[in-house]
């Protein structure tokens, strides 16, 4: 499938690109038929994103408003064990929409540089009330339950003091809803929470309305949540940290890449990068 970059929001038209592929993950390798771990694998085969749909964003502002030591920290502070691997997905209400209505999802993660299933727009907005942490322990993709990695999750904050978090919703027609939901449900399996919330552009205007996306809370059943700790300490785990999809390094590298490419200034994230790139370069020649 291609995409041709065109801007519908506010009857405004955007430059045009030649076509590009948007997806190369057929959500039908999470259908009924397959196993978990198969599925899980389908969705770990991340396609790169689709051409943006337009350009909303500038800065952030303009809206007002060892990883082992890390699991040890949350053995000794919580009656819950370490995280841990596991092949559950977390149960949730079923996702009811309309006749005819598509899906929109929230990248805020990974999404946002690996997409993984097919989408015919993306728009560039910003969820109010959150901010991007690296909160959530990773045993199945960025580490391993003896070394968990860390990825983001969206921390509720105070709208009128915090910047909003950038990221990119993607439109899936209403066809594909179904299947693209499964993918979504395997490849977010450990994160506890299926929310819908509006995106907002650097206007301050809502540009999609309902979005799904995924979040990590510090809820019991959470069995992989770390929390949070000092900058230096996620940087740490970071940097050293590796899992099935490769290196929990590159998980923030890719994503600050990812946000830079689309005009996001993101202080955490930007700070974080920089202490990654500085354990790793003074170890042995990374």
């Amino acid at each position: 499938l291609t995409l041709a970059q065109v801007d519908t929001w506010q009857g405004r038209v955007g430059p045009v690109s030649s076509s590009m592929p948007i997806g190369m993950l057929d959500p039908r390798t999470a259908t009924s038929g397959q196993t978990a771990q198969r599925a899980l694998a389908a969705a770990s085969s991340l396609a790169p994103p689709g051409v943006v749909s337009h350009q909303a964003v500038r800065d952030p502002k303009s809206i007002s408003q060892g990883p082992s030591r890390a699991a040890r920290s949350l053995a000794a502070s919580s009656s819950r064990s370490a995280p841990t691997d596991h092949g559950l997905i977390m149960e949730r209400e079923p996702l009811r929409l309309a006749p005819g209505e598509p899906l929109w999802v929230f990248g805020y993660g990974s999404i946002v540089w690996k997409v993984g299933f097919d989408f015919d727009e993306r728009v560039i907005c910003a969820a109010r009330g959150y901010r991007r942490r690296f909160y959530q322990g990773s045993t199945d993709h960025r580490g391993t339950p003896e070394f968990p990695g860390r990825t983001v999750t969206l921390e509720p904050c105070d709208a009128d003091v915090n910047p909003p978090c950038w990221g990119g919703a993607y439109r899936v027609p209403p066809e594909r809803a179904e299947e693209v939901l499964e993918v979504l449900e395997v490849r977010e399996k450990q994160y506890d929470k299926r929310i819908r919330l509006d995106l907002y552009d650097d206007n301050g205007d809502v540009v999609v309305r309902d979005a799904v996306t995924y979040i990590a809370t510090g809820a019991s059943e959470n069995l992989n949540w770390l929390g949070e700790a000092s900058i230096e300490e996620v940087a740490e785990t970071i940097a050293t940290a590796v899992g099935p999809s490769g290196a929990n390094s590159e998980y923030l590298l890719n994503l600050a890449d990812a946000m830079r490419g689309i005009g996001v200034h993101d202080p955490h994230l930007d700070e974080l990068e920089r202490r990654v790139r500085e354990i790793k370069e003074n170890r042995t020649g990374e």
